[in-house]
């Protein structure tokens, strides 16, 4: 089913004169029709503090489409806005999450945000995320001794990961700091070019997300000197790295909650939120991980309001880091009626601007991150909702057992048309900004392996791939998705790098990973154009990216399938995933895209109108 005749709108340059104005700007905003389409006039409704507001458009006409055009007044540090598609006496709307013929809430309108932008390094860049307990030993690993907490694994040892395995968060593989130093290249040779830790604090556990304090780097890992190496060499690249906070709870054998346990009267006690029988409240019942207060002036003070405090501390020397990945960030400053999880992430976003000149906030958000998005707090999110479970719900295998959080049974395999339902549904609710700066990945430290979720099939891991890096979004990849690795859950895929036994790797889809990585680089309309959807059935989608100057072709197929014609230009071939893909070109009715005999993503350069 073709898709490029229906009306369309996005947040792009092509259709928006100014992605991140100043309150009091004036926007040109732009829709696009087909010049088949008989549409008799289209207006503009945005809703000034509140009041729906209609403004009259102007038409263009420019070969096969007709360009709406009107003048967008940013009016409200958040600026709703949609388009009335007349057509005689019918009426549609066209949102953010596509086209209706009914009247809907505003909670999927288009929207700008008066508020500075994400910097271009975070919206440019592909993020590789490494667990640094599995990613890499250095020699001085074998020196350090083991805390009595420990369990000491041999790095070829199978990872426990069962829910009632005690071993699953105990088990040291050794893996440190000096190590993702020795192994930088590597990271190149994926085509990241910026680096996210998970959390190198000290912490009674492997993966240190319960924290025994936040002013120093877990001596397991190398200490203070260890990350400064690791930093330097980072940023000797060229490159960025992002460090990892948990501001929802500390750990509890951390030295603000030990004051607090062991002084009523303490200071720190009103750091945490204690009930009169000593009881606490804690991260999903984990008594281990007590949940911050930050109602708290002077915890907010501690954690992430000013130069002193924990964020603004690690965006200085020695560690230096460019911006924050915020651990469970839909959960903090929100504990039954208390809510204060705007103020928290302007506070973290803040600190972080008066510190650096262009840092990167990322909240972690497994759900729905609307409203959390579009202000003044997180840059973006990790954008499982929005990318990962619509991707594994196209691509899983029915007999692979992954699924996403909490979710009692695994994700459906859904056709496309639903899948790309749901890109649009959420890219509505979360707007073009937020979307275009979240991170897109098909797995992390938390969930499944992607290679797990087709079923160890490489061909549909290498389309999930395409997609990854092909749709609105920053890619993340997961150290080890590259090479094929396998994860039931998330405990699961935090399996050790096998550097030793290169021949386990898939060094086939290792070198795809690095052609897209090349290609989003090289083609800035895989990093800043348009999507428009061109054409939908059960195995395929396509859909291209679009800028004025370049336009590209993305067709993903997660099975065989026929060949289909669309109205676009010539095509020049930039990638296959698999063998084969040869130029499109014109012919009566336009390009004709080849049948495929398998999964495959194919990605063309078309010739500009």
């Amino acid at each position: 089913m073709s898709l490029l005749h229906l009306p369309h709108h996005d947040g792009s340059p092509s259709y928006v004169s100014d992605e991140a104005p100043d309150l009091g700007d004036t926007v040109t905003v732009r829709m696009r029709t087909s010049a088949a389409d008989p549409v008799d006039a289209v207006w503009l409704r945005t809703t000034y503090d509140a009041e729906p507001v209609f403004h009259p458009t102007t038409s263009t006409a420019e070969g096969d489409a007709v360009w709406w055009s009107a003048e967008l007044p940013v009016h409200n540090p958040v600026t709703h806005y949609r388009f009335l598609v007349v057509r005689g006496v019918e009426q549609e709307w066209l949102t953010g999450a596509g086209l209706v013929a009914h009247d809907v809430p505003d909670s999927a309108d288009f929207r700008l945000a008066a508020f500075p932008a994400a910097p271009d390094w975070g919206r440019d860049a592909v993020v590789y995320q490494v667990f640094p307990d599995r990613f890499a030993r250095s020699a001085a690993a074998d020196e350090r001794e083991h805390p009595d907490w420990a369990l000491p694994a041999g790095w070829d040892d199978e990872v426990a990961f069962e829910p009632d395995d005690p071993r699953t968060p105990m088990q040291l593989f050794g893996g440190d700091l000096d190590g993702i130093t020795e192994h930088l290249d590597h990271v190149a040779e994926v085509g990241a070019d910026v680096l996210y830790t998970t959390p190198v604090f000290p912490g009674e556990s492997n993966h240190r997300y319960n924290a025994t304090t936040f002013t120093d780097v877990d001596p397991l890992l190398g200490g203070d000197e260890a990350y400064d190496r690791l930093s330097t060499a980072v940023h000797e690249r060229g490159w960025r790295i992002l460090g990892d906070l948990t501001t929802n709870h500390t750990g509890d054998t951390h030295e603000w909650f030990l004051a607090a346990v062991d002084g009523h009267d303490d200071p720190h006690r009103s750091f945490y939120s204690f009930a009169d029988d000593g009881t606490y409240a804690c991260w999903m019942g984990h008594g281990t991980l007590p949940k911050i207060n930050h109602a708290n002036l002077d915890v907010r003070h501690a954690m992430v309001e000013g130069p002193d405090s924990v964020v603004g501390r690690w965006l200085r020397p020695p560690f230096d880091v460019d911006g924050w990945r915020i651990d469970v960030a839909n959960m903090t400053g929100r504990l039954g009626a208390l809510d204060v999880a705007h103020e928290v992430a302007r506070a973290v976003r803040a600190t972080a601007a008066d510190l650096r000149e262009d840092p990167w906030v990322i909240g972690e958000h497994n759900h729905d991150a609307t409203g959390d998005v579009d202000g003044d707090g997180w840059h973006g999110t990790m954008n499982y909702s929005g990318f990962s479970w619509p991707v594994w719900s196209w691509l899983r295998d029915p007999s692979s057992p992954a699924r996403p959080f909490g979710r009692p049974v695994p994700v459906p395999r859904r056709d496309g048309a639903a899948v790309v339902d749901t890109f649009r549904a959420w890219q509505g609710t979360l707007g073009w900004r937020a979307t275009s700066n979240s991170w897109n990945i098909l797995g992390s430290h938390d969930s499944a392996r992607i290679r797990t979720v087709v079923g160890g099939d490489a061909g549909v891991h290498r389309v999930a791939a395409g997609l990854q890096f092909t749709l609105p979004g920053v890619p993340m990849v997961f150290a080890g998705d590259e090479i094929g690795l396998e994860g039931v859950t998330g405990e699961d895929a935090r399996r050790t790098m096998p550097w030793h036994r290169r021949d386990a790797w898939d060094t086939r889809t290792l070198t795809t990973y690095a052609d897209l990585a090349r290609l989003r680089r090289d083609h800035p309309a895989l990093r800043r154009g348009g999507l428009r959807w061109a054409h939908v059935e059960a195995d395929t989608i396509a859909y291209l990216r679009e800028l004025p100057a370049q336009s590209v072709l993305v067709v993903a197929r997660r099975a065989a399938g026929g060949a289909f014609t669309l109205p676009l230009g010539a095509g020049r071939h930039l990638l296959g995933s698999e063998p084969g893909g040869g130029d499109l070109v014109v012919g009566t009715d336009g390009i004709e895209v080849p049948a495929s005999d398998g999964p495959r993503v194919d990605l063309w350069s078309l010739a500009t109108e």
